[in-house]
């Protein structure tokens, strides 16, 4: 079966996100940082992380299982919008799954002493005490756990999984897993009806060796079992533990899919005969189920389908939630040529009278949120969430939806693992705030990694952006339309040098040159032998001119440049990101380039103090008698102390010679972004880079989301009003 864009679907893909949304959406409204669960005890910077994720009945307390720290943590969700840690339960072993009944949490603990000698238990905790009240045995290392609607069945998938340093993962890798189950009697678990059902044998592709990844259950109690580097699902009756039905999850055929990771977003690509390779899986009724396309061992699909639980696929997304992706700039470029977004996790439940599916992005950072229509399943929004989003909980009660994000980046001075709350009212979605709407051949066109903003001279709402060098086979100007909701990218202008992309560029600032054309600062890189230059391009994006800083100036350089250019008549203003060295630990210069007599200047600009990490320039923009500087340190989350926005009067701005002392200029604090960045529920990014002010007066910020590489793969595009 083929799948692609094109005809209807490339209609459906590329209409507005928000169009008419008569229909209630989902907004996030909190993110809660794993790392405040820690004990007082430990160090705040311990590894932590939330991977899967259940509730208590009430929905007033979320539930969490925390591999590396070995806890399943709890957070008090009394009030939704301001969640609070209410402590870990350590564990020993490593938790892998988790559900919870009456005033009980199970969770499946992986014990494992190698892998090929698996082990684990279930545990039972009390949710009041916190205590453990009992172990069962398991007899192999458990993955997924789930309970039945009626709650007096729980079922282990045992994935014993393979050691994937081992041969290069190659298959089979003795012991085989199965699936266990368990009976729930008076809401405690009965460890002596544990019924091992026998997997081996089913799938196509080494099927004495299946790694049970996934389990759910319906009111029938039929459970479903993803077989995932088997490529197989399995439906057993979980009262009797007979198998039921078990078929192949099937190949698909991809067009217009970005294979290479090449620094660009190209759709180009088509990807023949691949293995979806399922990970999760929910049911949607008693007869149908939903699987996300994740991929392990030779496949991964990049969307989700639907299945009958007798095997007649109903429903691929193909290229659907990718493409859906790549427009709200979150496509991770650096896994385009292994298994691009990476499905991962599901959630499935009804509100109201409309029941949703939301798929997890695990390499995108999103949860694409569907209606089920009982056929082709509506696309309703995307939801940014924390950095790889594994598992999900929806609580109708209560209207909300909670994803754990897993991945920690504590030991790279990066963003925490997360837990994202999200509340479904009336209203419209706030997020995206900006959307790609250009195609070429009827595919989106991508963005990423924006690192400067520049006004039209004449037209209100007009701005531009570039990317840097994330995308460095693709340095581009992005025209954006400001004045709609979210804000579109209208237009791309492909920046080149002798009719091929430029390369060795890093794009960080851009300012109009009143003719049509553009001045781009390009910030250096002397390891890499990216120059430290200004580059003056036509309206088409051809580079006419190159300016390359002085000698004088560069026998000081370093790794942090140019991150932001403006014009003032006929001079070019440069905002250098970080002290170089010649200048002072607590000031950078501020760069001037004649354009008519080629001359160089400068002078100083004092910058903030900060306790930790360092401070640095990121835009620079001429309104009025001023121009406007964006000053940030390098911190997220809680850490983040500075994000700014400076005003400095022009008739400070009198250059002096390079080589010689310098004038420091006096700043005026106009606003401070940070509660802009937490306006939406998330944890305050690091990279706000782009800032400028339009015909009209407004101005207009944007973030920088580091190409989706060790970042959440926000874009934050928001107005400042009238300036």
């Amino acid at each position: 079966m083929k799948f692609s864009v094109l005809g209807a679907l490339a209609a459906a893909l590329l209409g507005s996100t928000l169009a008419a949304q008569a229909e209630p959406v989902f907004n996030r409204i909190a993110s809660f940082p794993v790392a405040s669960n820690l004990p007082s005890e430990m160090a705040p910077e311990t590894e932590t992380s939330s991977e899967i994720i259940t509730s208590t009945e009430d929905g007033q307390m979320l539930i969490y299982s925390d591999s590396p720290l070995g806890a399943i943590g709890f957070i008090d969700l009394t009030d939704p919008a301001n969640p609070k840690p209410h402590g870990v339960v350590k564990i020993d072993g490593e938790p892998t799954s988790v559900t919870s009944v009456g005033d009980k949490v199970f969770a499946g603990i992986n014990t494992s002493k190698s892998f090929t000698d698996p082990s684990g238990v279930l545990v039972t905790i009390d949710i009041a005490t916190q205590a453990i009240s009992a172990t069962c045995d398991l007899g192999g290392q458990p993955d997924s756990v789930a309970l039945s609607p009626s709650g007096d069945l729980l079922a282990v998938a045992i994935e014993n999984e393979r050691d994937e340093d081992l041969n290069d993962g190659a298959m089979p890798q003795m012991p085989a897993g199965w699936l266990s189950l368990f009976k729930i009697v008076d809401g405690a678990l009965d460890c002596g009806s544990r019924k091992d059902v026998d997997l081996t044998g089913l799938g196509g592709i080494a099927a004495d060796d299946p790694e049970p990844e996934f389990v759910d259950i319906n009111s029938k109690n039929e459970v479903v079992v993803t077989l995932q580097e088997n490529n197989h699902l399995v439906v057993v009756d979980g009262n009797t533990g007979e198998i039921v039905n078990h078929f192949s999850a099937g190949e698909v055929d991809l067009e217009g899919v970005d294979t290479r990771r090449d620094g660009a977003i190209t759709l180009n690509g088509s990807l023949k005969g691949v293995a979806r390779e399922p990970d999760a899986v929910q049911w949607l009724d008693d007869d149908r189920f939903v699987i996300a396309n994740e991929g392990d061992y030779k496949g991964g699909s990049r969307g989700f389908s639907l299945f009958s639980k007798s095997g007649e696929l109903l429903f691929d997304s193909g290229t659907d939630f990718e493409h859906r992706i790549v427009m709200a700039g979150h496509f991770p470029e650096k896994r385009a040529n292994k298994k691009g977004v990476e499905p991962e996790g599901l959630e499935v439940k009804t509100f109201g009278g409309n029941t949703y599916i939301f798929v997890l992005s695990e390499r995108g950072s999103v949860v694409g949120v569907y209606r089920d229509t009982g056929g082709m399943p509506e696309f309703v929004q995307l939801l940014p969430t924390g950095i790889a989003p594994e598992g999900a909980i929806a609580i109708p009660g209560r209207d909300i939806l909670a994803v754990s994000n897993e991945a920690d980046l504590v030991a790279d001075g990066g963003a925490r693992s997360h837990v994202t709350i999200y509340r479904l009212g009336e209203g419209t979605s706030s997020y995206p705030m900006i959307e790609s709407k250009v195609t070429e051949g009827g595919l989106p066109v991508g963005f990423g990694a924006l690192s400067g903003l520049a006004a039209d001279p004449e037209v209100a709402g007009r701005l531009y952006a570039v990317n840097d060098s994330f995308y460095s086979m693709q340095p581009t100007i992005f025209e954006i339309d400001a004045t709609k909701a979210p804000a579109e990218i209208t237009g791309v202008i492909r920046v080149t040098r002798g009719g091929q992309p430029a390369q060795l560029l890093d794009l960080e600032g851009i300012a109009t040159d009143g003719k049509g054309g553009f001045w781009l600062a390009s910030e250096g890189n002397a390891g890499k032998l990216v120059p430290h230059a200004l580059y003056h391009v036509n309206g088409k994006g051809e580079i006419k001119e190159s300016v390359a800083f002085p000698e004088e100036l560069l026998v000081h350089q370093r790794r942090f440049g140019a991150e932001g250019i403006t014009m003032v008549g006929d001079t070019l203003w440069v905002a250098i990101q970080r002290p170089w060295k010649d200048d002072p630990k607590d000031a950078v210069k501020l760069l001037a380039y004649n354009t008519s007599t080629k001359e160089w200047g400068a002078v100083h600009y004092p910058l903030d103090a900060t306790e930790k990490g360092w401070v640095g320039l990121s835009e620079i923009t001429a309104h009025g008698d001023h121009v406007y500087i964006v000053e940030r340190d390098n911190q997220i989350g809680e850490a983040a102390k500075i994000k700014k926005l400076y005003r400095v009067p022009l008739s400070q701005l009198m250059p002096a010679p390079l080589g010689g002392e310098l004038p420091m200029v006096t700043k005026e604090e106009v606003r401070d972004f940070i509660p802009d960045l937490k306006a939406t529920g998330g944890y305050v990014v690091d990279k706000i880079e782009g800032f400028t002010i339009d015909a009209a007066g407004n101005g207009y910020a944007v973030t920088d989301n580091d190409g989706v590489d060790d970042s959440n793969g926000e874009t934050l595009f928001f107005s400042t009003g009238r300036m």
